[in-house]
């Protein structure tokens, strides 16, 4: 991935939280008919190395377990927030008029061979992983265990479980660094005037960044 310096985010626990944050993953594999790419939700476990592992699971029928090279990494990228920025927002706009519009956002790549699972004692303490993870929010959560266990046997015969133990991690954090603390303040500006989800996530992002700059 390209990386500007001033994009760069190495820090493990940052790219670790936004993995854990944001769980659905596109994974990416090379198979016989060339690159293959599927939407997966994925759940990194700590496992005693310097990245961790990633799991997670696919359909049977879906031809990615049986059609990659296990020689080539598979790459999960999981994508954080992200925003249009208007030119408009920028101070110096109305001064020179050279300015043009991009797009921040979030991104982590994760490389590492991928690994096949088909017992079903695995595939079903990760089901059950996976579930809690994501029903915790929920006032009564749902379990496994709710459902009658001959139909969660038939259902794990429908899904194949996968590993990608992390042996690369790339950050890339495009929050405005390379613009001026006022250019940075116009974003910030333009996006709290929005006032949606996603732009108030943003301008909490290029908060960071500034106040990073500030300190140094």
């Amino acid at each position: 991935m390209y990386i500007p310096t001033a994009n760069v985010e190495n820090r493990v626990s940052v790219m670790r939280e936004l993995m854990v944050a944001h769980p659905l993953a596109t994974l990416v594999t090379l198979g016989g008919s060339g690159l293959f790419a599927s939407h997966i939700p994925m759940v990194w476990q700590e496992d005693g190395s310097e990245f961790g592992v990633l799991q997670g699971h696919i359909a049977r029928g879906n031809a990615q377990w049986k059609d990659f090279v296990p020689e080539v990494n598979a790459l999960a990228i999981f994508a954080g927030h992200q925003h249009y920025i208007s030119p408009n927002w920028y101070p110096e706009k109305k001064v020179h008029g050279k300015e043009v519009p991009t797009w921040n956002y979030v991104v982590v790549h994760a490389y590492g061979p991928l690994r096949v699972i088909e017992d079903e004692h695995w595939l079903l303490a990760f089901l059950n992983r996976l579930t809690d993870i994501h029903e915790a929010a929920s006032p009564i959560p749902w379990k496994v265990s709710d459902a009658p266990a001959d139909f969660i046997e038939a259902m794990m015969h429908a899904i194949v479980g996968l590993e990608v133990p992390i042996q690369r991690l790339e950050g890339k954090w495009k929050v405005s660094q390379n613009r001026t603390e006022s250019e940075r303040q116009g974003v910030m500006e333009g996006l709290g005037k929005l006032d949606t989800s996603a732009s108030r996530a943003m301008k909490s992002l290029v908060e960071d960044a500034s106040a990073k700059k500030v300190s140094r």
